[in-house]
């Protein structure tokens, strides 16, 4: 797969086009009112969780992003999820609408480790997240301001008012929505509404086989579209981050095949994931078996997937890490790389012993000079 193309010729390195989505909530006169729609089935019963699909679509289909735009979408929803308390299951961001699986914990268990004598503090730690340092610093004032004035119901109604931001399927999307129009518009010059009405949302039963059909669903919609061959080729979806080593891409499809979070390989989750789309996303032929009735992976492919198990080749492993033959400083062997290291070691802290990092996943012999933050295919 061919890293991802920026939309104009000689346009800004990605970092500088991504300017201001990650911008943290400041002092702003007020905030805009919503109400109804769609009727909606949330899950108020016993359950610890709920898990949810949620689908959004651009205003009339019509409006495209490209490769920095779902990146920059990419990132806004896992910030949110972070701040939110929501989990990301999976997703795949496509040129005018989104999937996203999600699950909601149960509000008030979650809401326990803001709790007990510096529950306050944590909370503000916790805000962080998304609001400004200024933000926080007048929030604080106001809350001791009423408690010297002796209005400590007051004080205890704004933390609540926080606290309603959390575990919350609609504001959560609602809040990806939002920030992600203001980042457009702003980058294309652009007003008024860039989604069409409020989100879909179907409730899934957070376990067993719907859990794990509609996680394949979602990651193959980009096969289905024709715009790969393979989900682990298109970046933007939750399989394709699990694969360049993201930690919490990883945790959710272990979440959606009912392993423990920490399963992506010792419980093999990675080769029961792979399969399980390559015999989900088969293509759909007539009777004849001539003409191709829905896209899909082929025939041959997914016969080829499932008898290897699902495992993926060492080769194939490295190139889903793109990044590091850019990045990588140094990419070889294990002596090759130490070697290069004892060399510059002046250019290194004088506390490194060893110069050599290993790609994770990949076979023994890949080595790099620089340990990266994994980011999926970037």
């Amino acid at each position: 797969m061919r890293p991802a193309q920026s939309p104009h010729p000689q346009s800004p390195p990605l970092e500088e086009q991504l300017v201001g989505v990650n911008a943290k909530t400041d002092l702003y006169p007020g905030a805009r009112s919503w109400s109804g729609g769609r009727h909606r089935i949330l899950g108020k019963g016993p359950l610890e969780s709920y898990c949810y699909h949620v689908m959004s679509r651009t205003c009339g289909g019509e409006v495209h992003f490209d490769d920095i735009e779902k990146e920059a979408l990419r990132r806004v929803i896992w910030r949110m999820a972070e701040f939110s308390g929501i989990k990301v299951v999976t997703y795949c961001l496509m040129s005018n609408h989104f999937h996203l699986l999600a699950e909601v914990p149960h509000r008030q268990t979650w809401l326990q480790r803001f709790e007990g004598p510096d529950g306050e503090a944590k909370l503000f730690d916790h805000l962080q997240i998304l609001y400004s340092r200024a933000y926080l610093g007048l929030l604080r004032d106001e809350l001791s301001d009423l408690r010297s004035r002796g209005l400590t119901i007051l004080a205890t109604q704004r933390i609540e008012a926080l606290k309603k931001r959390f575990c919350d399927l609609s504001l959560f999307v609602k809040e990806i929505k939002e920030r992600f129009s203001r980042w457009y518009n702003k980058r294309h010059s652009r007003r008024g509404t860039l989604w069409m009405d409020r989100f879909k949302s179907v409730l899934v039963e957070g376990k067993g086989e719907p859990l794990r059909t509609m996680a394949a669903y979602i990651d193959l919609n980009p096969v289905r579209a024709g715009l790969c061959k393979d989900p682990k080729d298109y970046r933007w979806c939750g399989y394709a981050e699990a694969l360049s080593g993201s930690r919490r891409a990883q945790r959710g499809l272990c979440k959606a095949l009912g392993k423990p979070v920490d399963g992506w390989k010792s419980a093999g989750v990675a080769e029961a994931y792979r399969c399980l789309l390559h015999d989900e996303g088969r293509e759909v032929r007539d009777a004849q078996n001539k003409t191709v009735m829905r896209r899909g992976i082929t025939p041959e492919s997914a016969r080829a997937v499932l008898a290897a198990k699902g495992k993926l080749s060492p080769a194939e492993l490295v190139r889903l890490r793109v990044r590091y033959f850019t990045d990588g400083l140094v990419l070889g062997s294990k002596e090759f790389v130490e070697e290069i290291f004892d060399t510059h070691r002046d250019h290194f802290d004088p506390k490194r012993k060893h110069g050599a990092r290993r790609m994770p996943e990949s076979a023994a012999s890949f080595y790099t000079l620089r340990q990266l933050r994994l980011r999926p295919l970037s």
